[in-house]
């Protein structure tokens, strides 16, 4: 049972980034591609042939303008090729997970919302296996009430589909108004083979989610204790403000 821990983005140049990750002593990077998809191939490349030497598990956060549950397909089409284009990316750099925020449930029901995010991730994973891509997607629990992504929602989506999770604790806090019951995620997700992590401290409101603070690490501790208690390998990536030194000291708790 392996708890690895790494920071959201390398502060800059992602090439001489993960050798400073790796150098610190961290285990696991993701790459943020939050406010576009910026990266070439061939840099991706690079990254990929870097961290063969490195080891580090990567990641890449699709950007943040996705919904795929718009009623604009236009939107949805635009929403698809950005989590595609993140996807060739990661297939290029061997980031086998590709997080992202789902969709909206707008004026959906949460059932309606679900088979039509459901039938985008189909779609996607057909173009991803005619590509030949090495990667999983990964909708991530949200931290508003107004956004698809709940920890059932998500866990039912990879029964179904096949696609892996990545369980934001943080968000789960938000989205809840009240502290996670880390035990009782722990045993939920333990079934699921694609599964990788987001956690830091969280500032919300009743709608939930206002913003990312520094990480408490007393609650770190009681999800890394959960996740060891039940047998759960996992990668937390910090997206504290400080993300590499709250990971930094999330790693000592390991």
């Amino acid at each position: 049972m392996t708890v690895r821990i790494g920071p959201a983005g390398t502060g800059g140049n992602s090439l001489e980034g993960i050798k400073e990750v790796k150098r610190l002593g961290l285990d696991a990077c993701e790459i943020e591609f939050v406010r576009g998809v910026r990266m070439s191939n061939e840099l991706a490349k690079r990254i990929g042939e870097e961290n063969r030497k490195l080891g580090l598990v990567l990641s890449i956060h699709a950007p943040y303008y996705i919904n795929l549950a718009s009623d604009d397909s236009e939107k949805v089409d635009a929403s698809k090729q950005r989590i595609l284009d993140s996807c060739e990316r990661g297939h290029h750099m061997a980031a086998k997970y590709i997080v992202f925020h789902a969709a909206f449930y707008g004026k959906l029901s949460p059932e309606e919302c679900y088979q039509t995010v459901k039938k985008s991730i189909i779609d996607m994973q057909e173009a991803i296996k005619k590509k030949g891509w090495d990667v999983v997607l990964c909708p991530e629990t949200t931290g508003k009430r107004s956004q698809f992504g709940d920890i059932d929602e998500l866990i039912r989506l990879s029964k179904e589909t096949g696609c892996g999770i990545c369980i934001d604790f943080a968000h789960l806090e938000a989205r809840h108004n009240k502290e996670c019951d880390c035990d009782e995620i722990a045993k939920k997700i333990k079934g699921i083979k694609h599964k990788t992590a987001h956690f830091s401290g969280i500032e919300y409101t009743a709608k939930g989610e206002r913003r990312h603070v520094l990480t408490p690490m007393s609650k770190a501790k009681k999800i890394i204790d959960a996740l060891k208690k039940n047998k759960v390998d996992l990668t937390i990536i910090n997206e504290s403000p400080d993300p590499v030194g709250d990971a930094l000291k999330m790693k000592r708790l390991v």
